[in-house]
């Protein structure tokens, strides 16, 4: 199915942005963005009507998702506004750490609901990546309690207009994922920049140093995308017997080197994933 339907965007920042391009790439019903800085009113269009506050939404706007995509601290003040559209709509979360259940009491009841709160927001917990801003990004998603196919399809869609979706049914998956994928593109961005650096201290000039380091990183990733084979083959590839490759990569992949730090950094970046639920 093309187009998107009217969709409520909280947060128009890299990621709400990145969002936003791939929607109106496919074609976006009339929308809205909830964003009070001053530069999230250059996205505005006929399509979306930006505003600053949740009570500046239209009367009678009836989005069929309500997207989250604003920083995890800021959820306490700011998610509880929007439990009234809990009810018409699916709730898509990009929050890093936070949980469909604590998401689900900061909503409140759905809009309708008994007033014992049985019936509560439907949402879809996600976390996509950095290159969803050049539509290269993965994001891997959980759907949470009373999610219809219809609700999972329209996310997909939704997720889909920036890149690669998985999906899992254990949210706490979702931690990890954050770590490994979520964060993974300021490792790769750190491998260039340490790249760069020791070019410039083997004396290669400044130009050379950045165009050797980037391309070399860019070009790795294209043919990694591009290959049927798995990382560890292609490493092989490059490597010759008691070349130059091979004496780095003794360096490299010492067991108290790359190994035991990549491996340290992710169990940390976990750990911070699930101190957010907080």
């Amino acid at each position: 199915m093309s187009g998107i339907p009217p969709i409520l965007l909280v947060g128009c920042g890299r990621m709400g942005g990145a969002l936003l391009a791939g929607w109106r790439e496919r074609g976006l019903a009339p929308s809205v963005a909830v964003d009070p800085a001053p530069e999230a009113a250059r996205l505005a269009g006929p399509d979306l009507q930006v505003v600053a506050e949740p009570a500046a939404i239209p009367a009678g706007f009836t989005p069929a998702a309500v997207v989250l995509a604003i920083k995890p601290q800021a959820a306490a003040a700011t998610v509880p506004a929007y439990g009234g559209f809990a009810g018409a709509a699916v709730v898509l979360s990009i929050m890093a750490g936070r949980t469909i259940g604590g998401l689900r009491t900061l909503l409140g009841p759905a809009h309708g609901a008994p007033v014992d709160g049985a019936a509560e927001a439907v949402i879809v917990r996600a976390m996509p990546n950095t290159p969803a801003a050049i539509r290269q990004g993965v994001t891997v998603a959980c759907p949470g309690p009373g999610v219809t196919p219809a609700q999972r399809a329209l996310c997909e869609r939704l997720l889909g207009a920036i890149g690669v979706v998985a999906w899992v049914d254990d949210e706490a998956l979702l931690d990890p994922v954050t770590a490994v994928s979520g964060s993974g593109p300021a490792y790769v961005f750190l491998l260039a920049e340490l790249l760069e650096r020791a070019a410039l201290e083997q004396g290669i000039p400044a130009d050379l140093a950045r165009l050797l380091a980037r391309q070399t990183v860019a070009g790795s990733g294209a043919l990694l995308a591009a290959s049927p084979e798995d990382a560890a083959a292609l490493r092989r590839a490059v490597t010759s017997p008691a070349g130059t490759t091979e004496r780095a990569l003794q360096v490299l992949m010492a067991p108290d080197a790359w190994p035991a730090a990549l491996s340290h950094a992710v169990d940390a970046a976990t750990r911070r994933s699930r101190e957010l639920a907080g």
